[in-house]
Order: structure tokens, then C-alpha cells, then sequence
């Protein structure tokens, strides 16, 4: 019996686009292209994230697979991870495309004071997070996902992870399609003597992570490809962050990590030809952030001791949480930032929506970094950074601490992360200066199974990297400054953010802070 989905996907995606363009024009039907142009129901899509992986680590000789799938396919050279630059706030980004102030997973550490007014939720363990979408009544996260818009178009989803249970969980919350697997976590669980068999013991964990990388990507090759076949495939490896948190940027250990997840790489490659399936699937290479040396001043429980020891303030990495939204110690304490040399750009709300400022002197809005939500605390505060070179020549450092690398920041050296494709609907041999951001993968994989994007989405279509898509020359781009200062104890403080924008969807590029004296 043929299925009847597929012809009513296209059906709904004519009646969306008639709409869009006719009937409501002026409703912001944020530029969705035609997606019966680019949809080929016997093509798949794997999307495969290496956790950290910086931009400038793809080169032929540490990298000569993922080099040589750019040369061949396209290159995105300006894309961008979503703010805060954490893993499992960039998860939730890349399976909704939707901002944290559409989704509300707010950081890589959640609070949720109806759950517990003292606790701060881990979002790197699942049960955690199930736990969370319990109390909630569903609404872990607040935007539809990747897995359940495909599953109701009936198309298969099937999320593979070697790196936290949280973050697998993440990819595919509502347990749609094929499913999850993880090391930690399969789902459902009636997968699991399945999985035991294909894939046998899973391995330890080390640095390199190797053995449970090759554990994830057999995971898409035996079960994926060899036995579901989804339309859609995310794959999560957990390097080169697993190693290079602890060991840094461009350490010898790290860059072998690099190397030995590019050679998993090269094995789905080999596979997919080995398979006849080299034009039949799209592969998108991406990672969730970059990464920067840690300098080791950053201690926001030290410099609110008083407040934090009274229980008028709770601090969730880098969100202030304030008891009663007290105005007066919201700026009292913004203040003690803005004169702490180890604090970058702070961001509070504002006092009207869509404001670029705000509601206290020297910030700028959460708005404008798509940070307002019901769960948002009351001062977002990033590290400062420099463009400092570390011991191994690589640019970026950062005032946070802990180990010796990490991300998190608005820094550039964060927010820039990888971007590469090849395959049967993606153009070859382009190079894109394009912005594109992490927000834009789901709109795209849906584009290419012939499901226009919800209109809640805030990512676009990555047209200009597709065959069916205008030149990455044509496309227009508009770059915005939004700058702020205020008059502090020791002279000025002065924040500046600079954003880009494509098509109705901004990224945010950085933000850098300066000083100034009384003296000066």
C-alpha cells in the first residue's frame, strides 16, 4: 500500500506557501522557499555535530576528510552558534530552530524554582531533564522539535550520541521515530537488546573519546542506515570538546582527538560509497560552538558572596537570579560588573519589548540577544575575552575558569563554529560568506524532506547552500551595532554588540567591552 503522507506534506506545503504569498503577505512568512523544490523523498540527511570544533582546525592535513567533503560540497565560513555558547542550549537550538527565548532551555545549568528554589539542574543528565519535562506538564522545552514535525509528516528521525545522556535526550525529547541512542540512554527502551546486539558493550570513556565515538557512529551505519533508514539523522560526537576541555586549545592531545574523529568521519563517508549511497544522502557537518583558552578569573559566587550566602541572589552559570526582582540590587549589582575587569558584555530586561537597551544603565536588552523567556533570570553576564594567542598559537582567551578551556562566551572566538555539506541537493565547490547560524539547521532539514518550516521558527532555509538556491553572492546582508556605555566609580563602562543579518534571521557576531578611567 503506498503512503499517503509524503503527497499530503506537499499537499500542506503548497497551501502554507499560497498564504504566505497571497493571502496574508504582509505577516511575516519569513522568506521559506518552495520546499517541493528540494524535496526528494529517496534522499536522507545526516547532520553530524563535533562537539567544540573550532573553524580553524579544519585543514587537509589535521582534518583531510571533513577538508576534502568542503572542497567538494560547500563551505559555510560564517556561521554561528547560538548565545549562550553551550552545548545543550545550542542541542535545543539546532532540533527547534528557535532561539532560548522560543525554546527555554536557558543555559548548559537550568534553574526552576517551582521545581526547587536552591537547586540548579544539570541539563547534562537526562533524568534531570525528564524530570523537568514532567513537572511542566511537557514544556521541557517551549517550541516543537525536529523529531515530532518530521514524525507527523511521516518521516523517521533517529538521534545517535556519544556525549551526555542530557544532550542525546535533548536531540529528540518526545521520543519521535527511530528513537534515541547513547550510551547512557536508549529510547525506547524496548531498543536496548537490539542495540546490545548490534553494537555489543558499550566502551569507556576516555580522552580521546575515541572508542565511544566509533560506539555512536556504528550506531547510525548498523542500525540507522543497515536497519530504520530515517530521513533524518543527528549524530553527536563528543570530540574534540571531551578532550580539549581539559587538555585546551590546540594541545597535542586535542588535535589528536581531532584527527581520530575525522577518520570516524571518513569511515561513514567510505561506507555511504561503499553502500551506493554517496548520492543519496546529504551530509551536514556543524559543531555547537568554538572554543577559547581559559584565563581563570571569572567567580561570580565570590563577588556576590553576600547576596548569594543571604539567599537574595541564586547564580546559574552566568545568570543572576534575584529574589523578588528587587530593582535596587539588580543595579546595585550590575554595577559591581561593570567595574570588574573580568566581566564582558551584561545583559538585562528590558523595559519594553523589542528595546535594544536595557532597563538598566550600560546593558543592552535580552531581546537583543534572543534571551527573554519566562524562565530568564534578571542579569545574563558573559566573560571578557581578548584575542590573545595560547601556547599552541591559537587565538582566544577568555576570563572564565575551571579547566583549561571551555566556551560559553560572546566572544568571536566561541560564537564562530564549523559549517560544512556535500551531497546530492547541496552545491559544489562553493564557498559561502553568507551568515548562517546553528538556529537555521532544522529549517533546512525539513526544507529538504518537502516540510515547510513552522513559522515560529526564528532560523531560515540555508538556500544559498542548496542546488535549488540563489548564489551566496546574491544574497543581501545587513551587519547592525548596537553600542551602550555608563558612567561607573572608576570612569566608564561601554559595551558594544555587532550582529549580522539575512532574510529576517540575525546572529550575533560578538561583544566587546571597554573601560575607561576617570583618569583617562
Amino acid at each position: 500500500m503506498i503512503d499517503p503522507r509524503p503527497r499530503l506534506a506537499r499537499v500542506i506545503a503548497s497551501f502554507f506557501l499560497l498564504v504566505c504569498v497571497v493571502i496574508l503577505p504582509g505577516w511575516g512568512c519569513r522568506h521559506w522557499p518552495d520546499p517541493n523544490r528540494a524535496a526528494r523523498l529517496d534522499h536522507s540527511t545526516l547532520l553530524i555535530v563535533l562537539d567544540g570544533l573550532r573553524p580553524d582546525y579544519v585543514t587537509a592535513e589535521l582534518m583531510p576528510n571533513l577538508h576534502a567533503l568542503g572542497q567538494r560540497g560547500v563551505i559555510g565560513r560564517n556561521h554561528h552558534s547560538v548565545f549562550p555558547t553551550v552545548t545543550r542550549v545550542n542541542a535545543a537550538s539546532m532540533v527547534t530552530g528557535s532561539y532560548p527565548a522560543r525554546h527555554g532551555l536557558m543555559g548548559n545549568s537550568v534553574y526552576f524554582p517551582e521545581i526547587s528554589a536552591d537547586t540548579k539542574f544539570s541539563t547534562g543528565n537526562a533524568a534531570h531533564l525528564q524530570r523537568i519535562e514532567a513537572a511542566t506538564g511537557g514544556r521541557l522545552l517551549t517550541a516543537p522539535s525536529l523529531g515530532e514535525i518530521l514524525q507527523k509528516e511521516g518521516r523517521k528521525f533517529l538521534a545517535v550520541s556519544s556525549g551526555s545522556s542530557g544532550s542525546a535526550f535533548l536531540l529528540n525529547h518526545k521520543i519521535t521515530g527511530a528513537g534515541i541512542i547513547n550510551p547512557e540512554l536508549v529510547l525506547p527502551s524496548s531498543l536496548q537488546p537490539r542495540v546490545t546486539e548490534l553494537l555489543g558493550p558499550v566502551p569507556p570513556e576516555a580522552s580521546p573519546n575515541t572508542s565511544l565515538n566509533r560506539w555512536a557512529v556504528d550506531a547510525y551505519l548498523r542500525f540507522g542506515l543497515d536497519q530504520v533508514q530515517p530521513q533524518v539523522t543527528l549524530m553527536w560526537l563528543s570530540d574534540p570538546d571531551h578532550t580539549q576541555h581539559e587538555h585546551g586549545v590546540g594541545a597535542p592531545l586535542t588535535l589528536q582527538a581531532i584527527r581520530l574523529v575525522d577518520a570516524e568521519l571518513g569511515r561513514i563517508i567510505a561506507t555511504l560509497a561503499a553502500k551506493g549511497l554517496q548520492d543519496k544522502v546529504n551530509v551536514f557537518v556543524t559543531s555547537d560552538h568554538g572554543f577559547s583558552t581559559h584565563t581563570g578569573k571569572m567567580n561570580l559566587q565570590s563577588l556576590l558572596k553576600a547576596e548569594v550566602d543571604s539567599g537574595n541572589v541564586f547564580i546559574v552559570e552566568g545568570a543572576i537570579y534575584v529574589k523578588e526582582h528587587d530593582a535596587a540590587r539588580i543595579r546595585d549589582i550590575v554595577r559591581r560588573l561593570q567595574v570588574t575587569d573580568w566581566v564582558g558584555a551584561v545583559f538585562t530586561r528590558p523595559t519594553r519589548a523589542g528595546q535594544s537597551e536595557g532597563s538598566i544603565p550600560g546593558t543592552l536588552s535580552f531581546d537583543l540577544v534572543h534571551w527573554m523567556h519566562p524562565r530568564s533570570a534578571d542579569i545574563l553576564v558573559s566573560a571578557n575575552w581578548t584575542d590573545a594567542p595560547n601556547e599552541h598559537g591559537y587565538k582566544g582567551a577568555s576570563a572564565q575558569k575551571g579547566e583549561s578551556a571551555g566556551h560559553g562566551t560572546s566572544s568571536p572566538f566561541d560564537i564562530h563554529n564549523t559549517l560544512i555539506a556535500a551531497g546530492p541537493d547541496i552545491k559544489t565547490g562553493v564557498v559561502s560568506d553568507v551568515p548562517s547560524g546553528n538556529v537555521d539547521l532544522a529549517p533546512t532539514l525539513l526544507f529538504l524532506n518537502g516540510i515547510p518550516p513552522t513559522n515560529g521558527m526564528n532560523g531560515r532555509v540555508l538556500s544559498e547552500l542548496l542546488r535549488v538556491g540563489q548564489s551566496p553572492a546574491a544574497v543581501e546582508v545587513e551587519t547592525r551595532t548596537y553600542q551602550t556605555q555608563s558612567r561607573t566609580d572608576d570612569g566608564e563602562y561601554q559595551l558594544e554588540l555587532s550582529m549580522s543579518l539575512v532574510k529576517g534571521t540575525d546572529y550575533l557576531n560578538f561583544t566587546k567591552v571597554k573601560r575607561k578611567s576617570g583618569r583617562d
